[in-house]
């Protein structure tokens, strides 16, 4: 049983509403879907979201190295993931999220040939997790007012975007705090956005919001700086552009650089990588999180499959989907009170891939490539 056919698709996200961090505001994204297919006709699917801010990717870079990679999996047996990360990821450097959907791919068509969820495939702990939901930089009116909106959608945990102004941030968590009141969770996400000394007025004067952890606060090399806000934040730090694989967690680890680590597969380039990550801040007795670019149904479905099988993953941030004004997937992990629950099914489980809404870019099978133009 072998890949005998990949096929290459870019699908257009608008958002519900601009979304803006400390890096900028997005509208929509154009994430990259892939298709494989064996000798059997059985299909796997991935999915790319290019962060041009996290891994340097766009959707121009990302169809450019499906060219090189997309050809190393043909003739490969699926059942044999680790073989195919090896072969992509010798194939090119960087490319992360490029990789992540051939990867993911390849474990969904595992998974269906062999009929076993993904998440048993990693190993199995649980079949549900809470998730936050987001909100993105906007007035402190308006993100209390949204806060309240996602708190009657059943969610119980709120991440709130900082990092342009201090002064500014405390008057968005201070309004937040007081919509919500006190049994809803709240975390921050900097995005970078803050200089150490800025981190620490921040952070010490969040303390009495009751937030419980602090995202990303300085800048993703300043692995010194995460060091000092670690030793002396009254906020716990977590670490997320700052970690991309495993040996960016061991640094961190080595370090004390935070005290979670939050793992994205797109910036780990797949689930193998990401297992590698979550046993190393296992190992150093470091907690994750699982985070999310913008993507869709069929990615936050594998973050959830990751989750659901990793014991070390205590949090999740797997709420991109929500905010989609149309996602390119039916079912999938749905979100109910705000906990993603994983679907029943083989492999990714029982989604279905609204075909219509995708654009072909390329077939690749052995021996030839057919263009389609965009």
């Amino acid at each position: 049983m072998l890949i005998r056919r990949v096929e290459v698709y870019t699908v257009e996200l608008p958002y519900k509403k601009p979304f803006t961090i400390s890096m900028g505001t997005s509208y929509s994204s154009t994430d990259v879907v892939v298709k494989i297919i064996d000798d059997e006709g059985n299909v796997g699917w991935g999915e790319a979201s290019p962060s041009r801010r996290v891994t340097g990717e766009s959707e121009d870079t990302i169809l450019s190295a499906m060219s090189v990679l997309a050809p190393q999996i043909i003739n490969e047996d699926p059942l044999n993931v680790e073989e195919i990360e090896r072969k992509i990821s010798g194939a090119i450097l960087g490319n992360t999220a490029a990789k992540l959907a051939l990867e993911m791919a390849a474990f969904d068509l595992k998974g269906k040939i062999l009929g076993v969820r993904l998440r048993d495939l990693l190993g199995g702990y649980k079949d549900r997790v809470e998730t936050d939901f987001t909100i993105g930089i906007m007035s402190p009116e308006e993100m209390a007012s949204d806060a309240l909106r996602y708190v009657e959608m059943g969610f119980r945990i709120l991440k709130l975007k900082v990092g342009l102004d201090v002064e500014e941030d405390l008057a968005r968590v201070r309004a937040v705090r007081d919509a919500v009141g006190k049994d809803i969770r709240i975390r921050i996400d900097a995005n970078q956005g803050w200089s150490v000394k800025q981190a620490k007025k921040a952070l010490s004067s969040m303390e009495r919001y009751d937030v419980e952890l602090a995202e990303q606060p300085v800048k993703w090399y300043d692995y010194e700086g995460m060091a000092e806000l670690t030793r002396e934040s009254p906020i716990p730090i977590m670490a997320d552009e700052s970690v991309h694989s495993a040996r960016d967690a061991l640094l961190v680890a080595n370090m004390r650089a935070a005290d979670y680590i939050n793992i994205k597969l797109t910036k780990a380039g797949g689930l193998l990588e990401a297992r590698r990550i979550a046993a190393i801040s296992e190992a150093a007795g470091i907690p994750n999180m699982i985070g999310c670019m913008m993507e869709g149904g069929v990615s936050i479905t594998a973050a959830v499959h990751f989750a659901t099988a990793t014991r070390n993953v205590v949090t999740t941030d797997l709420d991109s989907d929500i905010s989609l004004k149309e996602d390119f997937v039916e079912g999938g992990a749905k979100c109910e009170n705000g906990f993603r629950i994983l679907p029943e099914g083989a492999g990714l489980g029982n989604l279905r891939v609204k075909e219509g809404m995708l654009k072909l870019w390329k077939v690749f099978e052995e021996g030839k490539e057919v263009s389609t133009p965009l």
